[in-house]
């Protein structure tokens, strides 16, 4: 099981299950949203994940066509989202995770958007896109 919260505490989650995917975003909503040169990301299975407190602190954003940004409107933190393309996941923000995951990203998506003064460094794959 991994647990994690916003920066404050006022929203806590939890999951317990397999990770489908986990990846490194550079699209420019990302970049915004997160304030950094990519987001770390990782679907999991929307019966698998679960808000411990602060539901009543969740606000949400709509960024693109389908999929809804959810943060902490206490301290900002974006916690987690959902995507039509994935309706049966949650996306969960990695940085919100209170351990390590014991696991690597599987590579990079939308590096066409990646910034000119950011060099990746790793041997991960890299899609232009998604």
């Amino acid at each position: 099981m991994y647990t994690g919260s916003c920066l404050c505490g006022t929203v806590s989650f939890k999951f317990d299950g397999e990770i489908r995917r986990f990846h490194h975003c550079h699209c420019r909503t990302c970049r915004k949203v997160h304030a950094t040169v990519y987001g770390s990301s990782a679907l999991v299975d929307e019966t698998k994940f679960q808000i411990l407190s602060g539901e009543e602190s969740i606000s949400q954003y709509e960024s693109s066509p389908g999929k809804i940004r959810y943060f902490c409107r206490n301290c900002g933190t974006h916690v987690f989202a959902r995507c039509d393309r994935d309706a049966d996941c949650v996306i969960l923000r990695l940085g919100a995770l209170d351990g390590d995951l014991g696991i690597k990203a599987i590579g990079h998506i939308w590096v066409s958007h990646k910034p000119d003064w950011y060099e990746i460094t790793d041997d991960l794959p890299q899609s232009p896109e998604w």
